[in-house]
C-alpha cells in the first residue's frame, strides 16, 4: 500500500476522471502526489485554505502502469503527446510533474520556440515534483479515501 495526497478545495472521498479543456501532463485523470507539501501547495493556490485528501493506493491491484522516474526525453514525449491531445491506455501514470514554469517550457518545446537542449537546460535545477494520475474506473477502485484535513495558506 502506498499513500498518496490530492489537494483540492473540497473533500473529495469519491475520486473521479473529469474531462477539462485543459491537458494535464499526463491527459484526462484523477491526479494525486506522494509528497505531502506539493499537496497543500495545490490546496491552497488560490490564495485561500484548502483541502488536503488522504488516500491508500493498493499497487499489489493489476493495473496498467507507466512510471517515469526522472525526467527524461521519454518523459518529454509523452506530456507533449499528451498535451496535445494524444490519448493513452494505461490505468495509471506516475512521474515529475511540469509545475508551471516547466509547463512553459514544455509549450516552448511544443511550440520549436526552444530544442530539446534548451529545454532540460532550462528544467535543470527545478526542484523535485511528484504526481500520480488515475485514469480509468479501475486504477480509482484501488485507491481508497483515508481522510482529510484543512491546509492553511
Amino acid at each position: 500500500m502506498q499513500t498518496f495526497y490530492h489537494g483540492s478545495r473540497v473533500i473529495v472521498e469519491r475520486p473521479e476522471i473529469r474531462i477539462q479543456k485543459f491537458h494535464k501532463d499526463f491527459f484526462w485523470g484523477f491526479y494525486c502526489t506522494a509528497i505531502e507539501r506539493q499537496a497543500i501547495r495545490w490546496a491552497t493556490k488560490f490564495g485561500t485554505a484548502g483541502v488536503v485528501n488522504v488516500y491508500t493506493f493498493d499497487d499489489r491491484t493489476p493495473l496498467s502502469i507507466k512510471r517515469f522516474p526522472e525526467m527524461s526525453d521519454e518523459w518529454l514525449d509523452f506530456i507533449a503527446a499528451c498535451r496535445s491531445e494524444t490519448p493513452h491506455s494505461y490505468d495509471v501514470v506516475e512521474g515529475p510533474m511540469a509545475d508551471d514554469t516547466i509547463f512553459n517550457y514544455v509549450q516552448s518545446f511544443l511550440d520549436g520556440e526552444i530544442s530539446r537542449a534548451a529545454f532540460w537546460e532550462l528544467t535543470r535545477f527545478k526542484y523535485p515534483t511528484h504526481q500520480i494520475s488515475f485514469h480509468t474506473g479501475k486504477a480509482l477502485a484501488a485507491l481508497r479515501f483515508e481522510r482529510s484535513y484543512v491546509a492553511d495558506v
